[in-house]
């Protein structure tokens, strides 16, 4: 309970930090921090539906069918009204055709002949689609459809974490202020630099969950001495 304060707080603020920059046009919308707190419940859970998965596997320990089937419930809703977000604002952009288009033009389809954005917009929208697709399947939950699950989730995680990055960050740069086209595309040192943060993290995760199997594993000890 107190992460999902937390998660609507710093999201929130965040969002505000960059919808409040009136120089990057791409990134005025009001719809910034709904996005962000939808993507959130959408990649978060869907980890951690992933991380309970492999625990319950390699751990044997039972009790985990029915937060997994809660935060399941909470992606399959969550993700459409992210994907119905993003909708929206192509609608806006590309409907009303204002001076304001260029980054979105740039991001979806290419602009003068620069289309490096492009692969990884539209990687991110087939990847949301598919996802969205597999969460409202009939009997995902099911034991045997556990892989499917997994698949969904992966395809989210990795389809919001492409969205809130190449697709929405790198877009707001490009054009520049002086309407000049700067293509950027991830250097070695940058991709290091990542490896190592989402290293660390999950090392810090690993941790955590190993500190955390004992207490799951107490209530099977208590019932089996009673």
């Amino acid at each position: 309970m107190i992460s999902i304060v937390w998660a609507i707080s710093i999201h929130t603020v965040t969002a505000f930090l960059y919808c409040g920059l009136g120089g990057r046009p791409f990134w005025n919308t009001a719809l910034l921090a709904p996005r962000f707190l939808t993507s959130a419940f959408v990649s978060g859970p869907a980890f951690i539906i992933v991380s309970m998965v492999i625990i319950k596997r390699l751990s044997g320990i039972t009790g985990l069918d029915q937060p997994i089937a809660t935060l399941t419930k909470i992606v399959r809703v969550t993700i459409l009204i992210n994907l119905l977000m993003v909708i929206s604002e192509l609608f806006t952009e590309f409907y009303t055709g204002s001076a304001h288009v260029s980054a979105a033009k740039y991001a979806y389809f290419g602009l003068h002949g620069k289309t490096g954005l492009v692969p990884w917009t539209w990687t991110a929208i087939v990847l949301n689609l598919f996802a969205a697709v597999l969460f409202l399947w009939p009997g995902l939950l099911a034991l045997n459809r556990r892989p499917m699950l997994v698949a969904a989730c992966l395809m989210a995680f990795v389809g919001a974490w492409i969205e809130k990055g190449m697709g929405l960050i790198i877009p707001g740069f490009i054009p520049s202020t002086l309407h000049e086209i700067v293509e950027y595309a991830p250097s070695q040192l940058e991709w290091k630099v990542t490896v190592g943060i989402w290293a660390f993290g999950l090392m810090v995760f690993t941790i955590a969950i190993k500190a955390a199997l004992p207490t799951l594993r107490q209530p099977i000890s208590d019932h089996s001495s009673h």
